[in-house]
């Protein structure tokens, strides 16, 4: 019996890192389940986009899993609309999820003792999004503010200037991004003193692909459900 396709569907980067830590995760998907045919697209700068990889399904079922952090426009419009019509099914992205506010919380032990932390997110008006990226703030330890390396709102650099100006000394930056790309890189020039590394080069992510895939198929996660709650680690 054929298995449904899974298309991972991430924005996509001119970032060649940020590209090979992408191809590297669908690579690391396809490993954990021999025999199930993955497939990568994007919704934006990168080729092929996620309508042309549906379109070349033919019909067959597929799971489209989003590789982004938050339910914002490219999820709710762009990837609807790509699958509009088709055989496949689209789950919700890979966070707000306890498996993310753990591996966070991981590298900001890791990095040490911190006075102060920022929750790094790319940036969106979309308020959906932001109330997933503030979910995640509200139970990662630290009590982090929040900062945005686009898009309006406090930027990252402006956070971090302000926790220095009220006496904090070591101050970390926990990346709630993906994949290395423009905005990591802007993180790097923020003030911080440490910056954790983007969440696609962690292991369990792919496990994460593959519960979203798993509740797809089973019949509990398709159309845009609500993310694992973010409770607890």
């Amino acid at each position: 019996m054929t298995r449904t396709v899974l298309v991972g569907v991430a924005h996509g980067t001119r970032s060649p890192a940020g590209q090979d830590q992408i191809r590297r995760l669908a690579a690391e998907v396809a490993l954990r389940r021999p025999g199930l045919d993955v497939r990568l697209a994007y919704v934006d700068v990168q080729e092929p986009h996620v309508a042309d990889v549906v379109a070349a399904l033919g019909g067959a079922p597929a799971v489209v899993v989003p590789l982004l952090l938050s339910t914002g426009y490219h999820v709710r419009v762009d990837i609807a609309a790509a699958v509009e019509g088709s055989a496949a099914v689209v789950t919700a992205p890979l966070g707000p999820d306890p498996v993310l506010v753990g591996l966070l919380a991981r590298r900001l032990a890791a990095a040490g003792p911190a006075d102060a932390v920022v929750l790094a997110a790319a940036g969106s008006a979309d308020a959906r999004w932001r109330a997933d990226v503030a979910a995640v703030a509200r139970v990662l330890p630290g009590l982090p503010r929040i900062g945005y390396a686009s898009g309006s709102g406090p930027r990252v650099a402006e956070v971090v200037a302000g926790l220095r100006a009220a006496g904090a000394r070591r101050i970390a930056v926990a990346t709630y991004l993906l994949v290395d790309g423009l905005f990591h890189r802007t993180l790097h020039r923020a003030g911080a003193d440490v910056v954790t590394a983007p969440l696609a080069t962690s292991r369990g992510i792919a496990d994460l692909v593959l519960r979203r895939y798993d509740a797809a198929v089973s019949g509990g996660g398709a159309e845009f459900p609500a993310a694992a709650p973010v409770g607890c680690l």
